[in-house]
């Protein structure tokens, strides 16, 4: 049986990937119509991709009791005898077909009886299938479906997820009906999936799988034809298992209850894109801890510069070596062929050792012409008049200055008494 699929896309991409494969929508139901879920229960309503017809289906004639209710649906649709071009639809319905003819709304135990309808069981006359495989056939659009492999006497149960290889939608034949109840005027469209022997790939799965159409092909023309108001060996035909490529592999068993709803349900199990997978897991571990610890030695070198201070580094044909000064202001790189301070009276010798490549031309001549003063001292001649400097503090005489003939002194001589 399927009882489980995935539906995690909007209706209007279904609306698109179906155009895209030659397979024509008139009219789709808004998004939020369809719930979106990656985790598809019965009862839910899903997306269903049938031929415009009466709600009676397709054929002349209609469920008795419906005449009034569908009166005009024939002009409406555009759905006559014999039409030559067949118009088609995508339309929300419920998961968990309820025939016509049922008068009060099912319980859910009565609905999870109708979720799956077996082909052996269509090949047979009569039956409740009757109507419906006659004149009401649709398409029920998934991602892909899930299975439940049973292991230890069923005692442990793990999840599986199919879908097909080339990556497009699947398309589950399936069967349609709308009822009315009593007492209501409300309309209620519901659906139902067929299942057939499973093939060879899905055999250790299960025994049984969803019949699966091709996109775009004319098995789907053929089963959504309503022209074909009959069943026939042709239709049975197309129910058959699955020859094309599937992909099967298990996936979380959060996926086992119905609340649950996760991308990641879809996804391997020891798939690396699988964030619960164990060995994912200890792989992240190490890549985090292999981050924190470059992150601690990029914080160590940081603190080191800030506490020493940068280091520059020499020119490529620079010879001199540097070394780091904290005491100076900021902390920048001095030469260390700088000779130390000379005591005062040197500085002529000083400046002939200075390096050409350290100092200026004219910083030079200024030390050169300062040091030449130095050497001459205070009481040198005056190169442009020949005359001896004049100190500020001394006149040139010597002894204290004599004092006046006539007992008179100087004012400074009356103050130091």
């Amino acid at each position: 049986m399927c009882g489980r699929y995935a539906l995690g896309i909007r209706a209007s991409f279904v609306r698109h990937q179906f155009q895209e494969h030659d397979m024509p929508v008139e009219d789709a139901p808004e998004d939020e119509d369809v719930r979106q879920t990656y985790n598809f229960a019965p009862g839910s309503h899903g997306l269903v991709y049938r031929a415009e017809v009466p709600d009676w289906g397709s054929g002349g004639s209609s469920h008795r009791g419906q005449e009034a209710a569908d009166e005009g649906q024939t002009e409406a649709t555009g759905q006559v005898e014999g039409l030559k071009e067949t118009k088609y639809k995508l339309q929300a319905m419920k998961w968990g077909l309820v025939p016509f003819w049922t008068k009060r709304n099912p319980d859910y135990g009565s609905v999870m009886k109708t979720i799956n309808a077996r082909d052996d069981s269509l090949a047979q006359s009569g039956g409740m299938w009757n109507t419906m495989k006659q004149k009401k056939r649709c398409i029920v659009v998934a991602q892909g479906f899930y299975e439940w492999l049973k292991k230890n006497g069923g005692k442990e149960k793990i999840p599986h997820f199919t879908r097909r290889k080339d990556g497009q939608l699947m398309c589950f034949a399936g069967l349609w009906d709308c009822v009315q109840y009593e007492g209501s005027e409300d309309k209620h469209y519901t659906y139902t999936i067929i299942t057939t022997d499973s093939n060879k790939q899905l055999s250790f799965l299960h025994d049984r799988m969803p019949v699966i159409l091709e996109n775009g092909s004319d098995d789907i023309r053929t089963w959504l034809s309503p022209e074909r108001s009959e069943w026939s060996k042709e239709l049975q035909s197309l129910l058959q298992p699955f020859n094309g490529e599937l992909e099967c592999y298990a996936v979380s068993k959060e996926v086992g209850k119905v609340g649950n709803n996760s991308p990641a349900f879809i996804v391997p199990v020891a798939s690396a894109e699988n964030k619960s997978n164990i060995a994912n897991f200890f792989s992240n571990a190490k890549k985090e801890a292999a981050g924190a610890e470059e992150k601690s030695e990029i914080k160590e070198e940081e603190s080191q510069v800030l506490q020493k201070g940068f280091k520059a580094e020499p020119e490529q044909d620079e010879q001199r070596t540097t070394v780091d000064h904290n005491g100076s202001e900021d902390n920048a790189p001095l030469p260390t062929s700088s000779p130390p301070f000379l005591p005062a009276g040197s500085k002529r010798a000083h400046s002939l050792e200075v390096e050409e490549n350290d100092v200026s031309p004219m910083k030079a001549m200024k030390l050169e012409k300062s040091a030449d003063k130095a050497a001459a001292g205070t009481a040198s001649p005056d190169k442009k008049t020949g005359k001896k400097s004049r100190s500020a503090t001394s006149n040139g005489t010597k002894g204290s200055p004599a004092r006046a003939g006539d007992g008179s002194q100087r004012i400074t001589n009356f103050f130091n008494k």
